[in-house]
């Protein structure tokens, strides 16, 4: 990923250049690799890059062959190999970049190119073969990279874009988080949803409302996954997994460890029917040592977690790990460490969220860790949950119907929550987190099961399988991956059938309680009474909360800002408690020991 920065609309672009650079700046942890501007004739196009992909020739802004189609990208599209052969031949490119297949894309279809690429991607096009200058701007389905639009009322017809607040809160007065799944085009001002999946009405009240009944299908879900994780190990630089023993991160981790290794086999056999047809009888062939000793180092799978001491995650991590072989790297923290970073990732997440910032504070530490170590980019299980309704709270659900509706809700609002989590934790150091359970297959696979088979029981009232296993949350799923491939299971069974723990939770109790804690001896009774006239729209209801919003203000103080952040919450109206731990919800302790 990169950090994206654009402005369209104005009188004079080149005597903002040095402005908005400045304001792009502000997002170069993002992109660390280098940094770009185009000046057109009525807009600014700025760019901070990582390069992970077509990484020697890939610099952006990106510039069409006959120089008036200009392009800036944060993201990764899977499938631009596909697509750079279905323009033919006849379609010359400039460099090895998988985001620039969309320029002559656009050059073809239109804004149509949005619905036509299978990643993750924020992107600013500016065509200026027309008059008045056009520039689209759109979102990848879910959300999972980030992006903003804003206005300056001093500034009439100027729009703005970015990866993150930061670089716009000096510059406009009214921000919006840029919808998923969306395209803008300046031609009408519009903006319009370009995905429409068969599940995308699920939510809907009365006969609106689009409930699927079709029965599970478990290979085609264990093997879509499959697929998903397989095309996003799409990497000219080093990567690794995202490892915290749960099930989510543990599937994903023993899918890339297979195809790790099939790819290493792979290159291992390339190799050495290079090196048989350079021997000739006896005689060895220059550099034959050299290559030896590169063929003994096969690719391996690292894999990465995080926890106070002894935490239930490490634990469980480091059992997966060494099931799965791979290179493990486990970091703790301690609760003050976690205390002392919770200013800065408020700055880098931009959301006062209780949930969001207590999880996203371990992923920041590790992240800054993962990167000290060379790595680019690491692959992460968030939307399982949301999707196939894996949080604890989801027991409550008083039938099907609003099991459904309450998934296809949480996965529409992955992009204020997990997926605003895990990618501003990680690019706050440079580091690219995919999400193989968002893949838009997977999604149309597993959101279009009948929601009857996706609910659960805990306690007493638990139902077994004919195998004896537990009818737990996301049993769908683990019942897919519960088989041996090439005389192996997946995982054992300890961590396929683990309980479902929150990662705030799972990185250790004491985490939670340690900033409730601090929250309590830093927030006067006095203040927490006033926050009700302090902030008029979303007060906080815990002195927790009331301290995050208050760091939150002390970099975002503008209502503009504030406006862009969601609170999670479980649903109150099925009897949940509002604190979104996992351990707040009634069965936690039920579900450990029947499980």
């Amino acid at each position: 990923m990169c950090g994206i920065f654009a402005v369209h609309g104005l009188e004079k672009p080149s005597s903002d250049r040095a402005r908005f650079i400045a304001c792009s700046k502000r997002l170069r942890h993002r992109g660390p690799d280098w940094s770009g501007c185009f000046v057109g004739h009525d807009g600014i196009l700025v760019h901070e890059r990582l390069a992970i992909v077509g990484v020697d020739t890939g610099a952006q802004p990106l510039v069409s062959q006959d120089g008036k189609t200009i392009l800036t990208v944060n993201g990764e599209i899977y499938n631009h190999i596909a697509l750079r052969q279905s323009l033919g031949p006849e379609v010359k490119f400039k460099t090895h970049s998988d985001c620039e297949v969309i320029l002559p894309l656009y050059k073809k279809y239109g804004k149509d190119v949005c619905g036509m690429l299978d990643g993750m991607f924020s992107f600013v096009l500016l065509d200026e073969s027309v008059s008045p200058s056009r520039i689209i701007a759109a979102r990848d389905p879910i959300g999972i990279t980030t992006l903003y639009q804003g206005w300056n009322s001093k500034r009439p017809g100027a729009v703005f874009f970015a990866s993150e607040l930061k670089a716009m809160t000096d510059e406009c007065d009214t921000i919006i988080s840029f919808p998923p799944g969306h395209v803008y085009d300046s031609l009408d001002l519009s903006t319009t949803r370009y995905y429409t999946p068969s599940w995308w009405k699920g939510d809907a009240e009365g006969p609106e409302a689009t409930i699927p009944s079709s029965p599970a299908d478990l290979t085609l879900l264990r093997e879509t996954l499959e697929a998903a994780v397989r095309k996003r190990l799409m990497s000219e630089v080093p990567y690794g997994v995202l490892l915290s023993g749960g099930l989510d991160s543990s599937l994903i981790a023993a899918i890339a460890s297979r195809e790790t290794e099939k790819a290493a086999q792979a290159q291992y056999e390339i190799r050495k029917r290079k090196l048989q047809s350079a021997t000739s009888g006896n005689t060895t062939p220059t550099g034959f040592v050299d290559e030896q000793a590169t063929l003994a180092a096969w690719p391996q799978l690292h894999s990465f977690s995080i926890g106070l001491e002894n935490s239930p995650d490490l634990l469980a991590a480091r059992k997966a790990a060494h099931y799965l072989g791979t290179v493990h790297h486990e970091y703790t923290f301690t609760v003050q460490e976690g205390l002392d970073a919770i200013p800065e990732v408020i700055y880098h997440l931009e959301t006062y969220d209780v949930t969001t910032v207590r999880a996203s504070t371990p992923m920041y530490l590790l992240s800054r860790k993962i990167k000290a170590m060379g790595v680019k980019m690491v692959l992460s299980g968030e939307g399982s949950d949301e999707i196939l309704g894996g949080y604890l709270y989801f027991h409550a659900a008083p039938d099907s119907t609003s099991f459904h509706q309450e998934t296809v809700k949480r996965v529409k609002n992955l992009h204020t929550s997990d997926c605003l989590r895990a990618n501003k934790s990680t690019m706050a150091w440079g580091l690219e987190a995919r999400v193989p359970f968002l893949d838009k297959t997977f999604l149309e696979v597993a959101m279009n099961i009948d929601p009857r088979q996706k609910m659960f029981t805990k306690g007493d009232g638990q139902e077994v399988d004919e195998d004896g296993r537990p009818k737990m949350e996301k049993y769908l799923l683990r019942k897919a991956f519960d088989v041996s491939r090439d005389g192996k299971p997946y995982l054992p069974a300890s961590i396929l059938w683990r309980q479902k723990e929150q990662f705030s939770d799972g990185v250790g109790y004491s985490w939670i309680d340690g900033i409730k804690e601090y929250a309590e001896s830093v927030v006067s009774d006095d203040a927490f009474a006033e926050g009700a006239s302090r902030w008029l729209n979303d007060a906080p209801a815990t002195k927790e909360a009331y301290f995050i919003r208050q760091i939150f203000d002390e970099f975002f103080p503008t209502e503009a800002a504030a406006s862009t952040a969601v609170r999670w919450i479980p649903r109150g109206d099925w009897g949940c408690a509002e604190d979104p731990s996992g351990r707040s919800v009634s069965i936690h302790n039920a579900a450990y020991e029947t499980t």
